[in-house]
């Protein structure tokens, strides 16, 4: 081996180590001024029309199961809520989209790898605030969604654009300071 390229292989570690440094340093930077947070996971759908899907019913309902057409061409803004019976976070969020659903905001629910009945039972127990309610057993639109785990809610707008994405649970603080100013936004 020759010298330079036994010192190319030792300065390979100190190069990439620096590179790790200017990135640290942007994410802090970023920290301060507020364009990077970090509990966000970026989604490629922002700004873009909703995908394609089609999903049935959980169960019999006036207006039961939820496909893309479904989002284009409305009256007002919609939310898009994942969620599923075994989700404890989806606990915590439901107060916040009964609220929702009393004042006439549009939720539908996308029930997420769970049984009908332990969706119909939770429900049941804690209301219902979905406008539409839809079952994807398998999780195909969840992927098509680039949902990364329950509950996860998307703000779609009255062209079917997603312009906001909230993984976790809404909670009353993410409702009032983020969803809130969106939804008037987009009214």
């Amino acid at each position: 081996m020759s010298k330079t390229s036994r010192r190319l292989l030792l300065a390979a570690p100190l190069g990439l180590a620096a590179a790790g440094g200017v990135g640290f340093w942007y994410m802090l930077d970023g920290l301060q001024d507020g364009s990077y947070d970090p509990r966000t996971v970026p989604s490629a759908l922002l700004g873009r029309p909703v995908p394609e899907f089609s999903l049935p019913p959980v169960d019999e309902q006036p207006l039961a199961g939820l496909a893309r057409a479904d989002l284009l061409n409305l009256p007002r803004p919609v939310l898009v809520n994942f969620w599923a019976s075994w989700c404890v976070p989806c606990i915590i969020e439901h107060p916040q989209l009964m609220t929702l659903q009393r004042e006439g905001i549009p939720v539908f629910g996308v029930n997420y790898k769970d049984k009908a009945g332990d969706a119909r039972a939770f429900l049941a127990r804690r209301g219902n605030p979905y406008a539409r309610l839809a079952a994807d057993e398998p999780g195909r639109a969840a992927i098509e969604f680039g949902v990364y785990g329950v509950p996860e809610t998307y703000l779609v707008d009255r062209q079917g654009i997603i312009r906001w994405r909230w993984p976790g649970p809404i909670t009353t603080e993410v409702l009032e300071q983020d969803l809130r100013p969106l939804l008037r936004r987009f009214a």
